[in-house]
């Protein structure tokens, strides 16, 4: 599905052009070919990670605007020679995970997404960023909120960006309840759930290995829920308790969880309750409720379409697919230093991070746990 873009700026400068006196004309006209050239910008990418997910961005990008996958890193060979047949990649942008430093050689790429194992992320990531490319990494950002704060670090030593792949932030409907939310309309915010939950099939995948994935539901899909409560409250919760239900000892072995409650505070008295879990499917749900309304999004955080219900009435803003969205909206962050309604930064994954970091420890005392 082909995105739309909204020239505001365009038109803004237009409009000023116009108006301003004449003596400051060409100036004005000057600075609107220079916005316009810099606002089409295109982002050059090359995705690191060649698996489903690396595979549903790349068609995303298709009809991206502002974003073109340039490259790829991988360690199948045959994968590389795939993407490059399907997508018209070059030989010299392929590069494999042992020399893809010499990306810092290739002026043709700007960034690379990391869409690997979540305890790849880091090194992969700071690697990147001495390469002197900007950095996209999936979420998790990495395994823990440590990890995260030193991807964070290497990026700005490095004077590079750092994005989260935080594509709900894009997403039209859930930007609505979130204006929604700001506008007052809501009034006191007083409870929001979020249910993030699937059975999760091949018991060998990386995901069930906590080598790679630093755990089990709750980094994969309870990272949702807790992502979903700050910017549905619009606070930073003060404090998580946890509880953990294990039915499958074997398959979801030491280290993997495979449900876990959790419940959030915020600074305002708001409350959130959540369930993160690889044991049951169609859980993808947020509630927020309010003392004059309240939103339901169901599903909330799939690929799409998003669909909701507020007490004035549906959700229903036209569905774009979320990466197109994405991956335009990253390039105008890069290029233009667009501000976006919520962050997608490194410090933003770094704050989600510190949160599952604190369930964690919830769950392994059974005690609340203070977020500092």
């Amino acid at each position: 599905m082909k995105s739309r873009r909204v020239f505001l700026q365009k038109a803004s400068l237009s409009a000023l052009a116009i108006s301003i006196p004449s003596i400051a004309t060409l100036s004005a006209k000057n600075n609107l070919a220079e916005s316009i050239l810099k606002e089409d910008k295109v982002l050059r990418v090359a995705i690191m990670g060649l698996g489903s997910y690396g595979t549903r961005v790349a068609e995303a990008m298709l009809d991206s605007k502002r974003a073109k996958l340039v490259g790829v890193i991988s360690g199948t060979p045959s994968k590389v020679e795939t993407w490059k047949a399907k997508y018209g990649i070059p030989a010299e942008n392929c590069y494999n995970y042992e020399n893809f430093d010499e990306i810092k050689n290739n002026p043709s790429i700007d960034a690379v997404y990391v869409i690997t194992p979540n305890a790849l992320h880091k090194e992969q990531s700071i690697r990147v960023a001495k390469a002197g490319k900007h950095v996209i990494c999936e979420k998790p950002m990495a395994i823990n909120a440590k990890d995260g704060q030193e991807m964070v670090d290497a990026c700005k030593a490095a004077g590079v960006k750092l994005l989260i792949g935080y594509r709900m932030h894009f997403e039209a409907n859930t930007l609505e309840a979130i204006r929604m939310r700001k506008s007052g309309e809501l009034g006191e915010l007083k409870f929001f759930q979020g249910l993030s939950g699937f059975v999760i099939g091949d018991p060998t995948q990386w995901r069930l290995d906590p080598a790679l994935s630093g755990g089990g539901a709750m980094m994969d899909i309870g990272i949702y829920s807790i992502n979903g409560a700050r910017y549905m409250l619009g606070e930073e919760p003060i404090w998580v308790t946890a509880q953990e239900t294990k039915t499958d000892p074997v398959k979801f072995k030491e280290g993997i969880d495979e449900t876990i409650q959790f419940q959030m505070g915020f600074p305002s008295g708001a409350v959130a309750s959540c369930l993160s879990t690889y044991a049951m499917n169609g859980l993808d749900k947020f509630f927020l409720n309010g003392s004059k309304g309240w939103v339901e999004m169901q599903p909330s955080t799939g690929y799409g379409p998003i669909k909701g219900k507020t007490n004035k009435g549906p959700l229903e803003l036209p569905h774009v697919t979320h990466q197109t969205v994405q991956m335009d909206q990253m390039a105008a962050i890069i290029f233009d230093g667009k501000v976006p309604e919520v962050p997608v930064n490194g410090e933003e994954g770094v704050r989600d991070m510190k949160i599952i970091d604190a369930i964690f420890k919830a769950v392994k005392t059974g005690k609340k746990v203070m977020l500092s």
